[in-house]
């Protein structure tokens, strides 16, 4: 059954033509543009968090050119959505986050997540993630969010867990092949609860 076929007869909501722009007390999350082509070649080129996405150290700035063509594509085709953390200070990246390996049959979505090193340790993703968690629960009517870290990636498993994020010893939708010591963590939205 074609991806298409789903968005015909399951209960998850793919009825996005743009990318929504969904904001925070400090952050903005919007659709990448062209002026992140810099910024995603430094995410890109961070050997640290390429070793625990399972990524090569390759970029160039034409790379990064093209995966924002291919991003936007992508969601386009609501194969995926793709935010761009940026500042309300300033406008600046800082990262990303990502719903994609869509199941709607099943009422699954993958979450990702990066961020530039020079920003980790303040809270942005964090507070990005509830806007993404609160968006996929509520708007796109999903019942679970998986996310495949490293268990070597101890920052990661940690946001994770404060997040409501379990442990879970089943593969899901994992189509990852390159994440050394990969793990799976659930957040289910009959447990989801921001505000207690």
């Amino acid at each position: 059954m074609s991806f298409l076929n789903y968005l015909t007869y399951e209960n998850m909501n793919l009825n996005f033509t743009n990318i929504p722009i969904l904001t925070t007390e400090r952050l903005v999350l919007r659709g990448l543009s062209e002026q992140d082509t810099e910024p995603i070649h430094q995410l890109q080129s961070d050997p640290v968090v390429n070793a625990f996405v399972g990524r090569d150290n390759s970029s160039t700035i034409e790379k990064a050119k093209a995966y924002i063509v291919r991003i936007n594509n992508l969601i386009q085709q609501k194969e995926c959505l793709y935010w761009a953390i940026s500042s309300k200070k300033d406008n600046r990246f800082i990262g990303s986050v990502c719903l994609w390996n869509f199941d709607p049959e099943n009422e699954i979505v993958e979450i990702g997540y990066e961020m530039l090193s020079e920003f980790q340790g303040n809270g942005f993703m964090s507070e990005a993630l509830k806007a993404v968690i609160e968006f996929t629960f509520n708007t796109m009517e999903a019942k679970i969010i998986t996310a495949f870290p490293s268990s070597d990636n101890s920052t990661s498993v940690n946001l994770l867990k404060k997040l409501h994020f379990n442990f879970e010893n089943k593969p899901y939708n994992n189509k990852h092949e390159n994440i050394k010591n990969i793990t799976t963590y659930v957040l289910r939205s009959a447990s989801f609860n921001f505000t207690a």
